[in-house]
């Protein structure tokens, strides 16, 4: 086996950043990298290009950035690099059978989680939500199903009490980043394993919106906590105060009942805003009032009047 691949990267986000550097830095040559399109962004509606468009220029790498992944033009230029191998991080298309028998040696997705568990668009966020202690990355060599492959080397780390999806997002990013190198050395030394997916173990991690960011106050404090932190800070989480719309972006459990119904405000005070769940309380430590900048809570109730027996959520 030759020691250098001819590598095409397909990646979008941030977390993808970290697995091109390494691949920048390491022997192999990436002759191409693909990316989504620019895309509108802020108020003034200019157009972004994505991270990974961005260091690939850095790098004077040519960057193709298909609106289809099927498109006939595209499919001939990805032909014509004769790639050894594809790498996937978070790209943001499905690829078709096609693409996936064009490398010699397939296609390798960078995928954040233990799989089969939290296979789909938003492990990280979901394994915060579900209270996972642990998590990790999966090496997957690609087929036509939905995060099915065969498992080439997995890693996991901790998940810490204080994690929420930027903080465990970052950490995977670099644990990607440095599997996915591991993975290529394992290859190039014909020493890879690939093993079959128990699918009966299989969880799954549908894509969120903001419109699933409302928090329901009937849950338990730790549940509503985990999914706080998980959707801090994509799509994020929200409640209402006086029919207001209030994102919440940081809190904490505390360990005692409480007699108040679910989102009732039961105490303010210097360390925050305490609310009755449906099972324990919970303080408000971080929040952003509707049109505002993010804030601590103390800062908040120095600025607004928010009095016990108050309700959070939506208004009946």
């Amino acid at each position: 086996m030759a020691n250098r691949l001819r590598i095409i990267f397909m990646g979008t986000p941030d977390f993808a950043v970290n697995s091109l550097r390494a691949l920048f830095e390491g022997e192999d040559e990436v002759v191409a990298v693909v990316t989504q399109p620019d895309r509108e962004k802020g108020r003034g509606r200019r157009m972004v290009p994505s991270p990974i468009k961005v260091i690939a220029q850095e790098k004077r790498i040519t960057v193709l950035q298909p609106e289809k992944i099927g498109d006939d033009h595209f499919l001939s230029r990805i032909k014509d690099y004769e790639p050894d191998l594809i790498v996937v991080v978070a790209y943001g298309q499905i690829l078709t059978k096609f693409i996936l028998n064009i490398p010699r040696y397939g296609c390798f997705n960078v995928h954040a989680s233990l799989l089969p568990k939290y296979r789909g668009a938003s492990p990280i966020q979901w394994a915060i939500i579900k209270g996972e202690e642990k998590t990790g990355v999966t090496i997957m060599q690609m087929d036509e199903g939905m995060d099915t492959g065969k498992i080439l080397l997995q890693k996991e780390i901790p998940i810490a009490a204080e994690d929420n999806l930027k903080t465990l997002s970052d950490r995977l990013s670099r644990l990607g980043a440095s599997t996915l190198l591991e993975t290529l050395n394992l290859l190039k030394q014909d020493k890879l394993k690939a093993m079959a997916q128990d699918s009966s173990r299989a969880s799954y991690a549908p894509l969120l919106s903001k419109k699933d960011g409302e928090i329901e106050w009937e849950k338990g404090a730790e549940e509503i906590n985990n999914f706080i932190r998980g959707m801090n800070p994509w799509p994020g989480a929200f409640t209402y105060l006086e029919g207001k719309f209030l994102k919440i972006l940081g809190a904490q459990v505390i360990e005692r009942k409480v007699a108040d119904r679910p989102g009732f405000i039961t105490g303010t005070g210097p360390q925050g805003l305490e609310v009755a769940t449906g099972d324990g309380s919970l303080l408000i430590t971080e929040l952003q009032p509707e049109s505002k900048k993010k804030m601590m809570t103390a800062d908040f109730l120095r600025g607004y009047r928010v009095e016990e027996g108050q309700r959070l959520g939506r208004q009946s």
